[in-house]
């Protein structure tokens, strides 16, 4: 039976946000609302359920600006902190559902948070209890659908030159941030979906190593064929009405709050 998602992209924002500190804006316009970008996470809900993808620094924030109550599960794409060090924000969710919060990541991610948050992992203190239950991954379930609650999801790896990051489809609508390259199995999960929210804080730059470009993205779209390419993960370089300007029909840039529908 099909069914429509709720998607609210929570943060849209390079690593540093923008403003970034200090009241740095770059060239971004400060009487642009739409530049005013907290760090990526994305939200996808049904009637019953709520899934996050990440945790950014801002996401106790995000989640009050956009009213969302509960967090059925988290989904990781890798463990570098302008996407998981909102993390403890988690905690809230566990003692008002009196359930750890599952959390979805690839091995690498997991091995990280145990090092880093491992009062929030281990079982038996009693001063800090345990809030997670972390869920592996496994290499052998890339490319193929999971279900968390009713929403159904497909992982599949990206390359981000410093890692190994996971990229999610949702029905017709897939999310990939901190990406720079995309191999073929990848590429097959991608394409056929409707709307593609990428990274693209690589812009123009021909030297960015671990994010992909607008000319690598316009390149893989050939093959993805998304009619809806939305841009994420948008630098203190990037101002959303210059963007908005330059970009081809079909591409768009991404805000906070913006809202999207997914189709299962």
């Amino acid at each position: 039976m099909n069914r429509n998602l709720n998607v609210t992209v929570l943060g849209c924002g390079g690593s540093a946000g923008v403003p970034a500190a200090g009241n740095h804006w770059g060239v971004c316009d400060p009487n642009e609302p739409r530049n005013i970008r907290s760090r990526c996470s994305i939200a996808v809900q049904s009637e019953e359920t709520t899934l996050v993808v990440d945790t950014s620094p801002e996401f106790r924030m995000q989640m009050n600006r956009e009213n969302i109550q509960d967090v059925t599960a988290a989904l990781y794409s890798h463990y570098h902190g302008d996407h998981v060090d909102g993390i403890a924000d988690l905690r809230i969710f566990r003692f008002r559902n009196k359930a750890l919060v599952p959390i979805y990541a690839n091995d690498e991610t997991l091995e990280v948070f145990a090092r880093n948050y491992p009062h929030f992992l281990q079982e038996g203190d009693t001063i800090y209890p345990q809030i997670l239950e972390p869920c592996l991954i496994e290499k052998s379930a890339y490319a193929k659908p999971m279900r968390v609650g009713d929403i159904d999801f497909i992982p599949f790896e990206q390359d981000h030159t410093t890692c190994k990051t996971l990229g999610y489809r949702f029905g017709d609508l897939a999310y990939s941030v901190d990406v720079y390259s995309i191999e073929q199995q990848g590429m097959d999960v991608l394409k056929g979906v409707k709307t593609w929210i990428v990274d693209a804080a690589g812009y123009k730059q021909t030297d960015n190593q671990v994010h992909i470009n607008l000319e690598k993205i316009y390149a893989y779209n050939e093959y993805i064929g998304a009619e809806r390419v939305i841009l994420t993960s948008l630098t203190l370089g990037m101002d959303y009405q210059t963007l908005l300007d330059e970009l081809p029909d079909g591409y768009e840039p991404a805000y906070d709050g913006l809202r999207l529908t997914a189709r299962l």
